[in-house]
């Protein structure tokens, strides 16, 4: 078996990316977007329960702050995966990275750390499909 080379993709693949591309452009925009926009509303759940008290310290116990400007980023982020996502799902994937980290450090929230890997990857997958049809 040969090694992969840089070939065109034929119009049934090309089609299939630009799917995927766009199922996970849809997600990476609107999943952001109403996560920050929740930090304002706690519609979904208290986000504050997600910052380690560590963190709460660290900005002098105004943690709930903190959150809210965490909205604003995603928010913000959210907007760049839709406007250039060649760019910002390799931003939101290193956001992943963070907020999982965070949540290592807070017990009992290792599957939401996990969860949030498996989102991280598919940052990673628009990031990189964005290459070949954005």
């Amino acid at each position: 078996m040969t090694a992969p080379t840089d070939t065109v993709l034929g119009t049934t693949e090309r089609r299939y990316s630009y799917q995927a591309f766009q199922i996970l452009r849809f997600a990476f925009t609107v999943a952001p977007i109403v996560a920050g926009l929740d930090k304002f509303f706690h519609l979904l759940v208290d986000w504050d329960k997600y910052l380690p008290p560590i963190a709460n310290n660290l900005v002098g116990g105004h943690g709930h702050q903190l959150m809210l400007a965490v909205g604003v980023i995603e928010v913000i982020a959210g907007i760049g995966v839709f406007l250039k996502p060649r760019i910002f799902a390799y931003i939101v994937a290193v956001w992943l990275l963070i907020i999982i980290l965070n949540l290592l450090a807070i017990p009992g929230y290792f599957d939401i750390a996990l969860r949030d890997f498996g989102l991280l990857l598919g940052a990673l997958a628009l990031a990189r499909l964005s290459h070949i049809v954005a």
